[in-house]
């Protein structure tokens, strides 16, 4: 069984939603990256969401275009990342850690290649942002066949048919945009959110994420109430990028920290 799977297995026997915080990796600076990886873990973190640097980062708002310029400032990119995922399974062996990044990096490393040296950095899924489902069969087959879980993103403009398609070839979790827009967008609509994961069970039982909207406590714990996972992104860079050196790391264990009993009295 997956690390994915796992986790996701044992949080249901307990009544309990994920909670799987994002950051980019080599933000604020490289030197950084894994211990932000342990404090995650250490106050809450159920998975981790990693965020490989890209100069278009097409899905992403300014918040996190910033968290990636503040990276690429510093060279980081595809292989050092993976090596950062290295550096973090040394002492930790079982937080899933999910790479969440764009086409480009990955046809310029190779597929094949990249699924191998994702695969020896011991990364248990992948989103490429880019990738259509229809267009990428190969790339899922080279994930799967080294039990890396390929995870796919549903918008509210998804069309019945289409979601059929996507979870037939996701695996691990299918991770639903709650905004039309772009991470860090506003106005969450909590009631179309419970609808539409609600109809996204339907067609599959894929545990169903939710992220792109989550600002705050109380919207953490609202989705939580219809997730099976709660992914904030833009709001904990937000932090990082608040934070100087010294407080960075208790600045992010005081939101995990706080997300985190939000997410558990859901």
């Amino acid at each position: 069984m997956s690390r994915i799977k796992s986790v996701f297995s044992t949080l249901k026997q307990q009544g309990k939603t994920a909670l799987i915080p994002y950051i980019t990796a080599g933000d604020p600076h490289p030197k950084f990256t894994v211990s932000l990886m342990h404090t995650l873990v250490e106050h809450g973190a159920d998975m981790i969401e990693l965020g490989v640097p890209f100069s278009d980062p097409m899905a992403d708002g300014p918040v996190i275009q910033r968290a990636s310029e503040r990276a690429l400032v510093h060279k980081v990119g595809l292989a050092t990342v993976l090596d950062m995922v290295k550096s973090f399974r040394e002492t930790n062996q079982s937080t899933p850690i999910i790479l969440m990044g764009y086409a480009n990096p990955v046809e310029a490393m190779g597929a094949v290649a990249f699924a191998d040296k994702a695969k020896a950095a011991d990364v248990d899924g992948v989103i490429t942002v880019d990738y259509p489902p229809e267009e990428c069969g190969d790339f899922v087959q080279e994930l799967r066949a080294r039990d890396i879980d390929p995870v796919f993103l549903l918008s509210p403009t998804t069309e019945p048919k289409r979601v059929e398609l996507i979870v037939k070839q996701a695996s691990g979790f299918v991770y639903y945009v709650s905004l039309k827009g772009v991470t860090g967008a506003a106005n969450l609509d909590l009631v179309e959110v419970a609808a539409r994961v609600a109809s996204i069970r339907k067609q599959t039982d894929l545990p169903v994420g939710v992220g792109f909207g989550i600002r705050d406590a109380a919207t953490a714990k609202a989705t939580a109430a219809v997730a099976d996972a709660v992914v904030v992104g833009s709001r904990m860079v937000l932090a990082i990028e608040a934070a100087n050196e010294h407080d960075l790391l208790s600045s992010v264990a005081a939101l995990m920290t706080e997300l985190k009993a939000a997410v558990d009295a859901a």
